[in-house]
């Protein structure tokens, strides 16, 4: 059977005999035309006529399944309607991938596809705070991420080596406590007025963007301004162990920090200033975000007091639900027994399923969340390829492209089904990355494996849901990726020729 190179692969295609001949002065008509002109002009070099009745026909139809589409390729029209706008771009994305090479000219091979994502939130999350990545750069991850079908932007806003977003209320936060980032390179922050751009840019995409202020741990940078409001650092042996083994300094409480450990920072939980502050943050961070998610982290909080923990876990996610938004924390949280009802849980361990873990993640559809699969050794997008790769980290081991593919939703975790898995999202941690070079090369192919796991149906039953039709679409959209300047890596079990 052939593959095309259409990444995410569609829920149904039937190719046919015969090809659709593009031409420069081929017509494109309908919504959204201007977006497929210029789409194919970064491919041909030529830019199609807009307007008329073209040979192109795009519209949306308002029926059938949010987020869907039905592309139908002749030898003499194409003719693609979407559910909706985003079903519509999605089609568009498809339409553009299948453009393919014919003598001196172009065409799209004769097809009929209908399609729509199996799981409602697909993401991918930057990590602004090791290192700090300006308006342009996160803007373009989202033009890249957007034409793999991807909907959700997770921006990683706050953490111990710094704070990366205005909060009128509260300006000490940037003025002091935005300047750096890991190993003492320069930091930065976004403005409200970034953070509004970055939301716009995402929104023309139809994807939301979920902003994380981490809680009550890797709260650092928060007592370089505020230190009232922190704990002192409590630093284990193994928590130096990797400040020697990676650099940097011995974090000290109210001065910037330069390295990588975690765990060794916390908030003041009984200490209701530490409520007023969060209140003044949370709440301009719901105001400036249209998106129904805002992320409270969670995550690595060794040195806090299990009941501390989960009394600090009920308070955060109850202020976020009173803001009209549904909190998101990562899977550690789960042990907190008083979380707001509706509290989605974003699994981030390993895929050998340990039961302590998994219990944890459980607990969220049982109390009217669901779960967001982020398994670190499979899309943890910062893991080393292999022993010769320069970039990344290896905690979670090495993650080559096969093994970032190689893995379902529906049987990650036991007693967590298809039904209770919102989607999926693949993280991009950057305590080593510092460019967009660098976070292309980590970033893709790996990616698209997430964005295949997330809107393709499961491998049962699918043809193309293999490695060897995976690698195969691989090579051939590579040609695409380099048109749109993606600085990918050629991973090995891949023939990019």
């Amino acid at each position: 059977m052939q593959h095309l190179p259409l990444i995410p692969a569609p829920t149904r295609i039937e190719i046919a005999d015969g090809a659709f001949r593009l031409v420069a002065t081929t017509p494109v008509s309908g919504e959204l035309a201007d977006l497929l002109a210029d789409e194919l002009h970064t491919i041909t070099g030529a830019r199609p006529h807009v307007g008329g009745h073209g040979k192109i026909r795009l519209r949306i139809s308002g029926e059938g399944r949010s987020e869907s589409y039905h592309l139908t390729v002749t030898e003499h029209r194409v003719t693609l309607t979407g559910a909706d706008r985003a079903g519509l771009r999605y089609g568009i994305w498809t339409l553009v991938q299948a453009v393919r090479r014919s003598g001196e000219g172009w065409e799209i091979p004769a097809l009929d596809i209908h399609d729509a994502p199996r799981f409602a939130y697909r993401g991918f999350m930057i990590d602004v705070v090791r290192h700090f990545f300006d308006v342009a750069t996160v803007e373009t991850l989202i033009d890249r991420a957007a034409r793999l079908k991807l909907n959700a932007l997770h921006l990683h806003l706050s953490d111990d080596q710094g704070w990366r977003l205005e909060i009128a209320s509260r300006p000490e936060l940037t003025a002091k406590a935005s300047g750096t980032a890991a190993f003492g390179d320069s930091g930065g922050h976004f403005t409200q007025a970034d953070y509004a751009r970055i939301v716009a840019h995402a929104a023309s995409y139809d994807m939301i963007v979920v902003p994380e202020i981490d809680l009550p741990g890797h709260t650092h940078a928060v007592g370089v301004a505020y230190p009232d409001l922190v704990e002192e650092p409590v630093l284990t042996r193994e928590m130096l162990d990797t400040v020697e083994a990676f650099g940097g300094d011995v974090p000290v409480k109210g001065e910037p920090c330069t390295s990588i450990p975690v765990g060794f920072s916390q908030l003041r939980i009984h200490h209701e200033p530490t409520y007023d502050f969060l209140a003044d943050v949370l709440g301009e961070v719901a105001a400036l975000t249209p998106g129904p998610l805002v992320h409270v982290g969670g995550d690595e909080c060794l040195g806090t007091d299990p009941a501390d923990f989960a009394y600090f876990m009920e308070r955060v996610t109850t202020l976020v639900a009173g803001l009209g938004k549904t909190p998101v924390v990562w899977h550690e949280a789960g042990a907190a027994e008083g979380l707001a009802r509706g509290t989605v849980g974003q699994f981030w361990g390993l895929r050998s399923n340990d039961e302590q873990v998994a219990a944890k993640a459980r607990t969220f559809p049982e109390r009217g969340g669901g779960v967001i699969l982020s398994p670190a050794d499979a899309i943890y997008l910062d893991m080393k390829y292999d022993e010769d790769e320069p970039l990344g980290l290896t905690w979670a081991g090495f993650v080559s492209l096969e093994q970032s593919y190689d893995w379902d939703p529906a049987t990650l975790i036991d007693g967590i089904g298809e039904d209770a898995v919102l989607g999926v999202e693949a993280p991009t941690w950057t305590e080593k990355l510092t460019s967009l070079e660098e976070l292309d090369h980590m970033m893709f192919p790996r990616i698209a494996s997430a964005a295949e796991i997330g809107w393709s149906p499961a491998p049962e039953g699918h043809a193309w849901r293999t490695w060897t039709s995976f690698s195969g679409r691989l090579a051939g959209i590579a040609p695409l990726w380099e048109a749109q300047g993606i600085a990918f890596h050629r991973a090995p079990g891949v023939d990019w020729r």
